[in-house]
């Protein structure tokens, strides 16, 4: 099969899983926490690929190591804390149309930190792609009440920069992996880290200050009504959204590059902007407006890697 075919097959179908991932995690806040949804996304992920591991156990973990630990840090867990957390601030749709900020991050960290070469149309990109972010943010109407939006805003603009991070360290150090070796192996990391942490750090903390995340969790399972619900949201978030598309983000970075795998934030806010509205979200005309304002930045960024992929 071509592999040009595939490459974009596999930008599409994960625009669209990721792009559904934010109202997911509405659906989830619903009952839960935004602490509880992250928490939970990540150590489902990780249970369902648990059994991966019977198959994918044998890895140089001495020459891997580095870049499994920031394919799972990066890519997924501070990033799921970060939304879930902005969401309680912000629209989804808001969120989904900020992670458009993802390639106009990934050239930025390549080029600064990976010594990627950069051209004069990136660079416009860039600059493009952050302008219209702020456009989208100032003209927005939907975050909750009282809320200021800017730094929620922020929140998933960090977001995406941990998204640039963990696609170019995943193209530098884990190119020559299998995808879903990588993938088990860092949720393993990250997921054992997701189910202790709360414990350890309560712990320490003093007790006003103590979140008892896992028994509060266990709780409302017990006594508030659509837990079950939104538990399945969470689930689905979990395994579609995090174990199921790492991979597949996995092998279309190795079949493409890093800036071509993250313009799949093309088609992201369209989704999320589509759930937004079918979910009764303010979205007002100058943020359309904005978005394609982004969206041009990030043609100018991919133009010549759009080009290259075959």
């Amino acid at each position: 099969m071509n592999t040009s075919f595939i490459s974009w097959f596999l930008l599409v179908l994960l625009s669209l899983i990721w792009g559904s991932s934010f109202i997911l995690m509405k659906r989830g806040m619903e009952v839960f926490s935004s602490e509880q949804v992250a928490a939970l996304r990540i150590v489902i992920a990780f249970l369902f690929l648990l059994p991966l591991m019977l198959k994918h156990y044998k890895v140089n973990l001495k020459k891997y190591w580095f870049g499994i630990l920031m394919m799972g840090t990066f890519g997924n867990l501070i990033p799921a804390f970060l939304f879930t957390r902005a969401e309680t601030g912000i629209s989804s749709a808001l969120a989904g149309m900020l992670n458009a900020l993802t390639p106009v991050f990934a050239i930025i960290v390549g080029t600064l930190l990976f010594k990627t070469k950069t051209s004069l149309n990136q660079i416009i990109g860039v600059a493009v792609g952050f302008g219209g972010a702020i456009l989208l943010v100032s003209f927005d109407e939907g975050s909750k009440s009282g809320t200021n939006n800017l730094s929620y805003a922020l929140m998933v603009a960090a977001a995406t920069f941990c998204y640039a991070i963990s696609v170019n360290s995943i193209k530098k150090y884990l190119s020559d992996i299998n995808a879903i070796t990588a993938t088990v192996w860092s949720f393993t990391f990250i997921g054992t880290f997701t189910i202790v942490a709360p414990f350890f750090f309560d712990l320490l903390l003093p007790a006003e200050n103590q979140t008892h995340l896992w028994p509060d969790f266990f709780h409302r399972l017990q006594t508030v009504p659509k837990a079950w619900e939104s538990l399945g949201y969470v689930s689905i978030l979990a395994i579609v959204g995090s174990a199921i598309s790492v991979i597949l983000f996995n092998i279309l970075i190795k079949k493409s590059n890093a800036i071509f795998a993250s313009s799949c934030t093309y088609l992201i806010p369209v989704v999320a902007m589509m759930w937004g509205v079918f979910d009764n979200e303010r979205i007002v005309w100058p943020q359309y407006l904005s978005i394609l304002v982004i969206l041009a930045g990030i043609w100018l960024i991919n133009k010549k890697y759009v080009e290259k992929v075959d």
